[in-house]
C-alpha cells in the first residue's frame, strides 16, 4: 500500500483533519480519518498547480521554486487548479482540472455510505486523490475511474502506482461510464453535469447511488443524489459543491462574441427587479431560477454596471442596468421570463436546494420542488 508519512506532512494531515471537521459541523468519520492519513495529498498533485492571485486570476506556483507555498495549498482546505486551458497554450489562463477541496471530497464520500465490498464507478479521475482515498476503504480491484483527458490520465495512473494502488483508470468520456465492469454499487462524478447521463443509471444496481455535483446555465452549485430503480432513477439537491462542468456538456458562449450583433435593435422597458437579486450571491434565487428557465445564463458588465440575460441558443437577450432599464432582444423576452421565475420562487416560499429534486429516465429528466410530482420543468433526453 502507501508508505508511512513523514513528521512534517503527518502535522499537516492533522490539520486538515482538523480544517475538514470545522466545516462539516464535526469529526471526520474514523474510516476517513485513516484514509486521509494514509493517503497524503500532496503526493497527488503535480509539480506545477494554480492558485489564485489578488486580480482574481491565477498564477503557477512550482513544487521546486515556491516549495513552501505549494506546500501549504497541498493541506489548505481549498480547491487547487492542476491544470489550465485544457493542457493548451493559451494567453487567457482558466482552470480546466482541479483537485477539490478536501472538505467536499469528504463530505462526498461520506455521502456515498459505502459498505466493505461495494463496487464504485468514479467518473474524473483528476489528479487520482479521490480513487486512492476510496481504494483505501474498498481495495482498489472494486474501483474504476474514468478521466477524459489523456495527459491527466498518465500523472493519476502515476501517482496512483507510487501509492501502491493498482486502480483501474481508464481514459474515455466519463458520460459513457464503463460497461466492463458493471453493475456497480455507487457512481460518482467529481464534475458537474447539466444531464445526468442515462448510461450512469443504466450501470448502477437497482438500490445503488448516483452523486453527482450539480449546474445548470444560471449557476454551478449543488450536489445531486440519486437512488437507482429499474426503471428510473431519483434523489434531492443538497446545497453543496461547485465542480467544473462535464467536458462533453460545456457551452463556450460570451456576450458580445457570440449573442449580441451591432444590428440588433432591442425593445426597452422598465423593471422592479433588480439585478443583484439573480446574480452573485443571490445563490438560492440562481439555483432555483436556473432549474425553473433551463437554458438562461447571466453575465455581469463590471464596467457598465449591467446584468446581460442570454438563452444558450444565443437567439435572445436582455440586458439590465442597475437603475431598471431593460433592453430585450430575440423572439424571447428572457427578462420577462427572469421575473416570473424569480416571482414564481417567491411564492413558493424562496426554497433553497434541499427541496429540490430531479428525477432521470431513458427519455427525459425533471426537476420538481417538494415532491416528485410537483415538477418544476420537464427536459427531453
Amino acid at each position: 500500500m502507501t508508505d508511512s508519512v513523514h513528521p512534517p506532512e503527518q502535522a499537516a494531515v492533522r490539520g486538515l483533519l482538523r480544517a475538514v471537521g470545522e466545516v462539516l459541523g464535526g469529526p471526520v468519520p474514523r474510516e476517513w480519518q485513516e484514509a486521509l492519513k494514509a493517503i497524503p495529498r500532496h503526493r497527488f498533485l503535480p509539480e506545477r498547480i494554480w492558485l489564485a492571485d489578488s486580480d482574481g486570476g491565477y498564477e503557477a506556483a512550482d513544487l521546486q521554486t515556491a516549495h513552501d507555498r505549494w506546500f501549504e495549498a497541498a493541506y489548505a482546505d481549498v480547491p487547487i487548479v492542476t491544470q489550465v486551458n485544457d493542457g493548451q497554450e493559451s494567453v487567457d489562463i482558466w482552470p480546466s482540472s482541479s483537485a477539490s477541496a478536501p472538505s467536499i471530497v469528504v463530505r462526498m464520500l461520506c455521502d456515498l455510505r459505502l459498505r466493505p465490498g461495494a463496487r464504485v464507478l468514479e467518473i474524473g479521475t483528476g489528479t487520482g486523490w479521490n480513487a486512492a482515498l476510496l481504494s483505501h476503504r474498498l481495495g482498489p480491484e472494486n474501483v474504476v475511474s474514468v478521466e477524459i483527458d489523456s495527459d491527466i490520465v498518465r500523472q493519476a495512473r502515476a501517482s496512483l502506482y507510487a501509492a501502491g494502488l493498482d486502480v483501474d483508470v481508464i481514459c474515455g468520456d466519463g458520460a459513457d461510464g464503463w460497461t466492463h465492469r458493471a453493475p456497480y454499487d455507487r457512481v460518482v462524478s467529481t464534475c458537474s453535469v447539466r444531464r445526468v447521463p442515462w448510461a450512469w443509471i443504466e450501470q448502477t444496481r437497482p438500490g445503488g447511488t448516483v452523486l453527482t455535483p450539480w449546474d445548470n446555465p444560471m449557476i454551478c452549485w449543488g450536489l445531486l443524489r440519486l437512488t437507482v430503480g429499474r426503471h428510473q432513477a431519483q434523489g434531492r439537491f443538497s446545497p453543496h459543491s461547485a465542480f467544473m462542468l462535464m467536458r462533453t456538456q460545456r457551452q463556450d458562449l460570451r456576450i458580445f462574441r457570440d449573442v449580441v450583433r451591432d444590428e440588433h435593435v432591442p425593445e426597452k422597458g422598465r423593471t422592479s427587479l433588480a439585478p443583484q437579486q439573480v446574480t452573485g450571491e443571490a445563490w438560492e434565487a440562481r439555483f432555483a431560477l436556473g432549474l425553473r428557465l433551463g437554458d438562461v445564463w447571466t453575465a455581469w458588465e463590471e464596467d457598465a454596471a449591467r446584468l446581460w440575460a442570454a438563452s444558450t441558443d444565443a437567439r435572445s437577450w436582455a440586458a439590465v442596468d442597475l437603475d431598471g432599464t431593460v433592453w430585450q432582444y430575440g423572439p424571447r423576452r428572457l427578462w420577462d421570463e427572469v421575473e416570473e421565475a424569480h416571482r414564481w420562487w417567491e411564492r413558493q416560499g424562496r426554497p433553497g436546494p434541499s427541496r429540490f429534486g430531479l428525477t432521470v429516465t431513458e427519455g427525459e429528466q425533471w426537476a420538481w420542488l417538494d415532491a416528485p410530482t410537483r415538477p418544476v420543468r420537464r427536459e427531453e433526453r
